[in-house]
């Protein structure tokens, strides 16, 4: 019971600097991992999209809370791939390329 305890106390000091005490954020699923990815690069919009759909915390709520549709996407295309993200009856149709992440088109489904 002791070294269990032991174990535990290391496993916690371990994992809080891993993830820098905010919590753990292991993305090994595509889908974790495509979202994770594309957070990670500077954001730009389509001439075609709407004003109103040109909002950073919209497109970044679509990118924490959202699901790729990976059947849609295209994710064999070179240099770009485009995904389409859904989240609640919407759908994001967004192209990751390797210089950054733009806003296609808002489909409501």
């Amino acid at each position: 019971m002791i070294g269990v305890s032991i174990g535990l106390v290391f496993l916690i000091f371990i994992l809080n600097k891993k993830t820098g005490g905010k919590g753990i954020d292991f993305c090994y699923f595509p889908n974790c991992r495509v979202l994770k990815d594309m957070r990670a690069k500077p954001m730009s919009f389509g001439e075609n999209l709407p004003q109103q759909y040109r909002d950073t915390l919209l497109v970044r709520s679509f990118l924490t809370d959202g699901d790729i549709d990976f059947q849609r996407s295209e994710t064999k295309t070179k240099p770009c791939k485009t995904y389409f993200v859904e989240k609640s009856e919407v759908v994001l149709k967004l192209k990751s390329c390797p210089e950054g992440l733009e806003v296609e088109a808002v489909l409501q489904e």
